[in-house]
């Protein structure tokens, strides 16, 4: 571990990131966006097109929010074995980052006391910023992925465990039935992230993992690109809608995610991502150069 690095760069990076998830929408999501209105064929849910792409327009003119919920702060953390990391002083880089990008934009936070409901305006506090950790052998980069969640979708995460017995039809159902029960809520057309397998808990990390894919990248086992491309059909088939008014494009994607389970049971996990499926990358390097992405 090299003690010479300076761990203020990182908490630039998570302010930062921060920042452009919030304001910058990523190429794959403006694309997929695109398609959706070019498919689209109800004048209700052209217009709505319309008026999502004014929003961006006004984003990417003025540098400013693409919506007001500025979500709860998630970091998706990759850090290369040749990194010059310690784990906890890039967790405080995580925290003062998350905190700088909302008190020196600045911008509404969102985070609250679960009793008290006090706002510190802060966005973070115990618990806050959620932090996931991944290691990366052969890679001297810290890769920073921030991803903001809205409550409307997060509002609608579901999580279920069956036996196996249940079959996959059970599950499927499970999934359309979440999407269908969450109507306008999430702000559709949104990604659909789905979790299989693993516990209670993993399945629910399983299905934040799918929605940070970008979006329509298809699982790389083709069992599950199929059951993707299943649900994705189905969802939109059911006429929901962009922002639940009724359409022919009820989701931009269904991204599908999954681990090794016990024998005995089956657990399946719903997390919705809104139509600005908002996120942001940094890459940190050990001479301190960062780089910016989606």
């Amino acid at each position: 571990m090299s003690s010479s690095f300076d761990y203020g760069i990182v908490e630039e990076a998570a302010k930062q990131s921060y920042i452009k998830a919030l304001c910058d929408l990523p190429p794959d999501v403006r694309a997929a966006l695109r398609k959706a209105r070019d498919r689209e064929t109800v004048p209700t849910a052209r217009a709505i097109f319309e008026a999502m792409f004014k929003a961006i327009d006004i984003a990417d003119a003025k540098k400013t929010l693409l919506c007001q919920d500025t979500g709860l702060p998630i970091y998706k953390v990759r850090v290369g074995s040749r990194f010059p990391w310690n784990c906890a002083a890039i967790k405080s880089c995580l925290y003062e980052g998350a905190r700088r990008a909302t008190q020196e934009f600045p911008f509404r936070s969102s985070s609250t006391h679960t009793l008290t409901r006090i706002n510190p305006q802060t966005s973070v506090g115990p618990g806050l910023p959620v932090i996931y950790w991944d290691f990366v052998e052969d890679s001297d980069a810290l890769d920073i992925l921030m991803v903001p969640k809205g409550s409307g979708s997060e509002n609608m995460s579901k999580m279920q465990m069956f036996y196996p017995q249940h079959g996959i039809k059970a599950v499927k159902k499970f999934i359309l039935d979440t999407v269908v029960e969450s109507a306008a809520n999430p702000c559709p057309p949104g990604v659909i992230g789905v979790g299989l397998g693993g516990t209670s808990d993993l399945v629910m990390r399983l299905a934040k993992d799918a929605i940070c894919r970008p979006v329509g990248q298809r699982h790389p086992d083709p069992q599950f690109a199929e059951m993707e491309e299943e649900l994705e059909e189905a969802i939109n088939a059911t006429g929901r809608g962009p922002m639940g008014l009724g359409g022919d494009v009820s989701c931009l994607a269904v991204h599908v995610e999954h681990a090794y389970t016990h024998i005995t049971q089956n657990p399946v996990a719903v997390n919705t991502q809104c139509w600005p499926a908002r996120r942001a990358r940094a890459v940190v390097l050990p001479d301190g150069s960062t780089t910016y992405g989606y």
